[in-house]
């Protein structure tokens, strides 16, 4: 119980911390670690003078940078460390439109890492775009491993009526997602522990996912997909979330694929899986080369590069 009553002291401070970074006006674009690095090893970038440094940037900065109000906010979240008389933050914000999302901190390697970054943007511009034009209302949505939660905050922020369920196997990223809820002012969000849609009844109008699809030794939570390649959580929730959408429901999937020697394994196994009239589906590429880091790692020896990509996939009015 005392646990309990520490995490939620700790979410009521970054939730009024980030009540006052946007009062204040705070914006931020996240862009990619590669990119974060490079920005940070500057001349002059080696401490932060403004907030955007400090909460974006995620520089380490003196005390007396914010308020004490501010300080004391960081302190009973716990998301501050001390380091030769200077403060790190240890989670981050960053904006998207009119929302403001708190996130794991600069450098992501925790297993229980949040990650928030160009995907989620590319991600929540697939999710609009659908969205814009979809003519069917949407009473029931799912976002399968929400991290952050923008995947359910657009959802919910455009059907309020609608009930929107955030899932996800690693607890800070639901404990994120119900902050960024209440900082959006979304009351028609709930969160549940679920692996893909285990535990989860029903059927949905809308299943949305940005699943990890790197492979990564560390098989960090926010970044292995599993498989040679990581593919295979990708392929995955394709599986569990057809059979789980109603008749005329969409799944999103938005995902990364390593293509090799100019083949996409996964455009493959989808072809495959929906064969049948049953399914209508669009498949393509929203970029065709991201994390070109990831090509010097162990494993990605052949690998020419890795496409962004967007499956979706809507069923058939008829019998479900």
């Amino acid at each position: 119980m005392q646990l309990d009553q520490q995490q939620a002291q700790a979410d009521q401070a970054l939730l009024e911390l980030g009540q006052r970074l946007r009062a204040d006006g705070y914006r931020f674009t996240c862009v990619t670690p590669a990119t974060q690095a490079r920005n940070n090893q500057r001349e002059g970038s080696q401490e932060a003078h403004t907030l955007r440094d400090a909460f974006g940037w995620n520089r380490p900065f003196p005390p007396s940078l914010i308020s004490a109000d501010e300080l004391e906010q960081l302190w009973s979240a716990q998301a501050l460390r001390e380091e030769g008389g200077l403060l790190h933050s240890q989670v981050r914000w960053a904006t998207l439109d009119d929302l403001l999302l708190v996130h794991s901190g600069y450098p992501t390697d925790a297993q229980d890492a949040v990650f928030f970054g160009p995907d989620s943007y590319r991600f929540a511009q697939f999710i609009s775009d659908h969205l814009q034009h979809r003519f069917a209302p949407v009473e029931h949505a799912v976002d399968i491993g929400c991290g952050s939660g923008i995947g359910a905050l657009l959802i919910a922020s455009a059907a309020r009526h609608a009930q929107v369920t955030a899932v996800d196997i690693n607890p800070l990223a639901l404990r994120y997602t119900t902050i960024n809820a209440a900082l959006a002012g979304l009351e028609n969000v709930s969160v549940a522990t679920s692996d893909v849609l285990n535990g989860i009844t029903g059927r949905f109008d809308l299943i949305v996912a940005n699943p990890p699809y790197m492979f990564d030794a560390a098989e960090r939570t926010y970044r292995h997909g599993g498989g040679s390649l990581g593919v295979d959580l990708s392929l995955r929730i394709l599986e569990e979330s057809c059979g789980r959408l109603s008749p005329g429901g969409t799944l999103l999937l938005y995902t990364g694929v390593a293509i090799v020697e100019g083949r996409d394994a996964l455009l493959e196994a989808v072809r495959l899986r929906l064969a049948g009239k049953e399914w209508r589906w669009h498949y393509h590429e929203i970029d065709p080369d991201v994390f070109g880091e990831q090509l010097l790692e162990p494993g990605y020896e052949r690998v020419e590069r890795i496409a962004a990509v967007g499956l979706s996939v809507t069923r058939s009015m008829g019998p479900a």
